[in-house]
């Protein structure tokens, strides 16, 4: 008995897949499938990671500009959503020009706040147009 289940077990598995290699087969020639690309090209083919720092920079005075509008009286949520949103573009600028900062590691409060000018300062050494 044990035996016949591995016959029919490999008769099944070789079904399924001649069944298989012939949708892929199918595909292929009609051109829904393609081939797969040597490692190296799909490498040459990667998407940049990261946004262009055209837009970072951007992002980061329209954030900045948001962030000195608010009103006394505006709900702290929204300050402190503001100052998160312009701490992540910050430390996405500082990754692509290479700047080290600890944007990430610094609890927030004076010691981040320490920690986000001189990292402005430092991107406007680099280069780079730092709202204030």
């Amino acid at each position: 008995m044990g035996t016949a289940l591995v016959h029919l077990a490999a008769i099944v598995g070789g079904v399924v897949g001649a069944v298989a290699l012939m949708g892929w087969l199918a595909r292929l020639v009609f051109g829904s499938a393609r081939l797969p690309l040597p490692a190296r090209r799909r490498e040459e083919r990667a998407a940049p990671a990261g946004r262009p720092l055209e837009q970072v920079a951007a992002d980061l005075r329209r954030l900045g500009r948001q962030l000195a509008a608010v009103p006394a009286g505006a709900p702290m949520a929204r300050r402190r959503g503001l100052q998160a949103a312009y701490d992540d573009v910050l430390a996405e600028a500082a990754r692509l020009l290479e700047v080290p900062h600890a944007l990430d590691e610094v609890r927030p409060g004076r010691p981040r706040d320490v920690e986000r000018l001189r990292v402005q300062a430092a991107l406007a050494d680099a280069g780079l147009a730092v709202p204030d």
